[in-house]
């Protein structure tokens, strides 16, 4: 058990710069480089492995963000490249979950959305930075309400198609 206010806080920065950089690389290059991680494979359930949403330009973007993001915040380039590995490996899981359970890209499921991709990277940072099991849920708890919230303002900016 551990509480560490401002360890929390830069989790949570690298969080949002691995979640969001591939959102605004998407508004910047529209479709270049926006190659499917999947290669457009279709699975056995006549769904596609992750979709087309889930790119090698959003992974690359991810861990160069985060890993500029804790290399500006003294952490090291380290920190950074497992925290966005780690969220993007979240993302793909969610994503995989989704199509299986007959989602497209983009539907919403709450909780399926945001908690692996705060979780898997909040535990791969423990040994790193010192988080107790504490700082896990409060980073995982933060990350699932904000953005919830973050999704209606990237909406209203015209970042994200659907505000949910």
């Amino acid at each position: 058990m551990s509480l560490h206010a401002g360890r929390l806080c830069e989790v949570l920065g690298l969080l949002a710069l691995a979640n969001y950089a591939p959102i605004l690389l998407k508004q910047v290059a529209g479709p270049r480089w926006a190659w499917p991680v999947d290669g457009g494979v279709t699975l056995w359930d006549g769904r596609p492995l992750l979709g087309t949403s889930k790119t090698w330009r959003g992974l690359a973007g991810s861990v160069a963000a985060t890993t500029a993001g804790a290399l500006a915040m003294g952490m090291g380039w380290g920190v950074g490249a497992a925290v966005a590995g780690w969220s993007m490996g979240g993302d793909l899981f969610s994503s995989f979950c989704k199509r299986r359970l007959g989602m497209n890209s983009g539907g919403r499921a709450t909780g399926l959305d945001q908690i692996p991709e705060a979780l898997f990277p909040a535990l791969a940072a423990c040994g790193m930075l010192g988080l107790g099991w504490l700082d896990v849920a409060v980073v995982v708890v933060v990350f699932l309400v904000g953005e919830m919230g973050l999704w209606v303002l990237f909406f209203k900016w015209h970042l994200r198609e659907r505000p949910y």
